[in-house]
């Protein structure tokens, strides 16, 4: 049944993430790729985790070519998908902790850090939404608000997956411990490094 379940989690995150990144980068028309890679590179360097940036990033070098904004709502797009997967994960984490719990503690973190990573999705998926509205042609009120909007989102998701991990300190440790905080890290690399994107678009308006 595990087994099962962590396999359609993962087929779900793929195409979640194939999905979205589609949506986010149609209409780009493909350009240079060396000069958009060489873009993406260093733009990632103005984030936490410039190597995990990149990696992550430049395979849409065409889509995105040399556009701040293109670049930051393909990286939210990213963040969001790697946050549903580490959701799906937790739910089925959360009712296996319910059936299993032992009374150390490590069931109430388990359920608390999936209440926190729900509401890490939604504060992304809004974030994505919002990116997804901006128009360079609109006045630079209304983007500069818009992009206010998904700047404090951002950085709300990025206090819940830290609140996630940070309610395991007291838990003894265990397998189920170190996969959740080791899963739920790597979601707030992306999710760092899309803000960080986002804040430099923000900047460039």
């Amino acid at each position: 049944m595990t087994r099962h379940f962590l396999l359609l989690s993962l087929l779900f995150f793929a195409s979640t993430l194939s999905r979205l990144i589609s949506t986010v980068t149609a209409g780009y028309a493909s350009g240079d790729a060396s000069g958009d890679t060489d873009f993406i590179r260093k733009s990632c360097n103005a984030t936490l985790y410039p190597d995990l940036c990149f990696s992550s990033l430049s395979r849409y070098a065409a889509s995105v070519q040399r556009s701040p904004g293109g670049l930051a709502r393909v990286a939210v797009a990213v963040a969001l998908a790697k946050a549903h997967g580490a959701a799906a994960y937790l739910s089925h984490e959360t009712a296996a902790a319910v059936d299993e719990d032992s009374g150390d503690g490590a069931g109430a973190a388990v359920h608390d850090c999936f209440s926190n990573l729900e509401d890490a999705v939604d504060e992304i998926r809004g974030s994505l939404k919002q990116m997804r509205r901006l128009r360079p042609d609109e006045d630079s009120g209304s983007l500069r608000f818009g992009v206010s909007n998904v700047l404090t989102w951002m950085s709300a998701a990025l206090t819940d997956e830290e609140t996630c991990t940070d309610g395991f300190e007291g838990v003894e440790e265990g397998p189920v411990k170190t996969s959740i905080c080791n899963r739920v890290t790597r979601v707030k690399k992306f999710t760092s490094n899309a803000l960080a994107l986002v804040n430099c678009f923000a900047k460039n308006l």
